[in-house]
């Protein structure tokens, strides 16, 4: 046992994020890529694509590129224990807006699933550049959150806990929507006008690590892309995490989001995308479980944004930029008790995260859309935003932008026990200090 103790366990590293290598490497890439930040204004275009991620269920011959399976399980919910999908009560989507002003050009997607794995994001992003010329940095991938999306992706003992026994086709045909999505996104690019804005929603969301003894990010951020022609898509953001369906649904469902998304559409625009916000911490409040509960909620928050959208002003030119990098990440910190780890070597062979993951900024007007690998905190979304709003800037944060790290909450937090805390804080107590700050760079360059 003595010597079972030395090979896996380790005291917990308290070194200080700045003083380690991971992040002088990070600051190196931030500098390369700030002082190339190009940021255009101009007339804007933009086009709008769509593709169906829901999959053929009990196809008699599995063809995944064509979208057929014979088995496929649901994401999200690890008390499934990877049993197939057995239907689908709403269809999940692919959903992608081109934007172009001046030489600058970026598609920002939101897609029903879980999250967007990095194998997915990466194979969608090396068939569009081969395709289109695009690079990683011009594609903003986001996904709504729902628990009852397309799995099968993920790879490993925690993968395939939270996205069921692995199917290498369901990655081929996540990423082949995506690709689809994104052709008809920049087939459509015309000249368009561009609005945005934002309400208070707090009577549907809830700080589930500390309750009242926290805040709650109950902005609902939305914007609006209207072609003269009359197409438009409307872009909206909460903070609220996609679970009023639980894990004894086992139909395909995009879960509240999906509902916003219906009610936005049928109002006469062509296209909604929902992306989930700094859902770290943040438990919906629907008023009841299940798919009232979720049409509920969904439609609720429709309706107040619909009464937002007409008091909105638009304009055809606006500034528009990006910003990415890649972000060295530090040695795995999974703990067994405050103090003490597991060690490193242990976790890496059963969470397949690389040694780096990204970060990303767009400028889209005066506003920033941020971009994180992660199950990003609200209460850390509040600080970002309240320093934005000082620019008169308005801040839009992000989760799930082509990688999972884990949960990103305060380090206030890092000592509590529990899911978040504990159990899927995988990068020790500097984590959300370390992001934060690079956030917070990667915000103020967009906004200069």
């Amino acid at each position: 046992m003595a010597l079972v103790g030395v090979l896996c366990l380790d005291w917990v590293n308290y070194t200080p994020y700045f003083r380690s290598p991971y992040y002088k490497e990070t600051a190196a890439r931030f500098a390369t890529a700030s002082a190339t930040n190009l940021i255009e204004s101009g007339p804007l275009f933009a086009g709008i694509g769509i593709a169906r991620l829901t999959p053929a269920l009990n196809a008699s011959e599995e063809d995944p590129a064509a979208g057929n399976f014979r088995h496929i399980p649901l994401a999200g919910y690890g008390n499934r224990n990877g049993k197939p999908a057995t239907g689908v009560h709403d269809d999940i989507w692919v959903k992608a807006l081109a934007v172009r002003v001046g030489t600058q050009t970026g598609i920002i997607f939101g897609t029903d699933a879980l999250i967007v794995p990095r194998e997915v994001a990466d194979e969608a992003a090396a068939q569009l550049q081969q395709e289109t010329g695009l690079r990683r940095e011009q594609l903003y991938f986001s996904a709504t959150h729902t628990h009852c999306s397309i799995g099968g992706w993920g790879e490993g003992v925690v993968g395939e806990a939270f996205a069921g026994p692995f199917n290498s086709g369901a990655r081929t045909w996540f990423a082949g929507q995506f690709v689809a999505a994104a052709r008809d996104a920049l087939r459509d690019l015309k000249p368009a006008e561009f609005g945005h804005g934002s309400f208070r929603a707090p009577e549907f969301v809830r700080n589930r690590v500390v309750g009242d003894l926290g805040k709650v990010d109950d902005e609902f951020s939305f914007a609006i892309f209207k072609q003269q022609q009359g197409r438009s898509a409307v872009m909206g953001v909460y903070s609220a995490h996609a679970t009023v369906l639980s894990g004894r649904v086992t139909e395909f469902s995009a879960d509240y989001p999906g509902a916003w998304q219906r009610a936005i559409e049928e109002s006469g625009n062509t296209v909604a995308l929902f992306l989930a916000g700094a859902v770290g911490s943040h438990a919906p409040i629907a008023g009841e479980g299940g798919f009232a509960g979720a049409d509920r909620m969904g439609k609720a928050l429709a309706d107040r944004l619909q009464q937002q959208l007409p008091q909105i002003p638009l304009t055809n030119s606006i500034p528009f930029g990006l910003l990415a990098f890649d972000l060295s990440l530090p040695e795995f910190n999974v703990r067994l008790t405050s103090g003490i780890r597991l060690r490193p070597w242990i976790i890496s062979k059963l969470l397949p995260v690389g040694r780096q993951s990204f970060l990303q900024g767009f400028r889209l007007g005066h506003t920033i859309w941020l971009s994180t690998p992660c199950d990003f905190s609200g209460e850390l979304a509040l600080h970002i935003k309240e320093t934005l709003r000082m620019r008169r800037f308005s801040a839009i944060i992000t989760s799930f932008n082509g990688d999972y790290i884990g949960y990103v909450i305060p380090s206030k937090y890092y000592h509590l026990d529990g899911y978040e805390p504990r159990t899927m804080s995988f990068y020790g107590p500097y984590i959300s200090d370390y992001l934060d700050e690079f956030i917070r760079k990667t915000a103020l360059d967009l906004s200069d």
